[in-house]
């Protein structure tokens, strides 16, 4: 695996990271657990250490089904985690605090290593 260094810092990133607004999917829209879980472990395994995900993946289930099943076992200290803002959904200052930590809540993780903000066009750079 190849990988970069972040300016201004020391993280290695692999070239090739891991998103997960498409996982595996059963008939009826949900996760794949066991397919998915070993597809993201096994990208781990081979040198992937950059996760991007958000609010809004696969009906509001990316970021649970990652903290839940997949950063389990020392997988977490593996990877950096990026995910997003959805700045989209916002209605209220107050809401961005509120938000980060339901997500942290969901990825089951004392911390996100890149907050990105998500979807910005003109109405959402004018309100974030």
């Amino acid at each position: 695996m190849q990988y970069r260094t972040m300016p201004g810092s020391d993280e290695k990133l692999s070239i090739l990271g891991y998103g997960c607004m498409r996982l595996p999917t059963s008939f009826g829209g949900a996760i794949d657990k066991e397919k998915a879980i070993k597809q993201i472990r096994g990208a781990i395994d081979r040198g992937v250490n950059y996760l991007d995900t958000a609010w809004p993946y696969h009906m509001g289930n990316s970021e649970s089904f990652l903290g839940e099943y997949v950063l389990k076992n020392g997988y977490r200290e593996k990877v950096y985690l990026a995910t997003k803002l959805p700045c989209m959904m916002l209605r209220k200052k107050e809401a961005i605090r509120e938000t980060f930590e339901k997500q942290l809540k969901k990825l089951q993780s004392d911390y996100i290593d890149y907050y990105l903000l998500h979807s910005l066009d003109g109405p959402s750079w004018d309100k974030m």
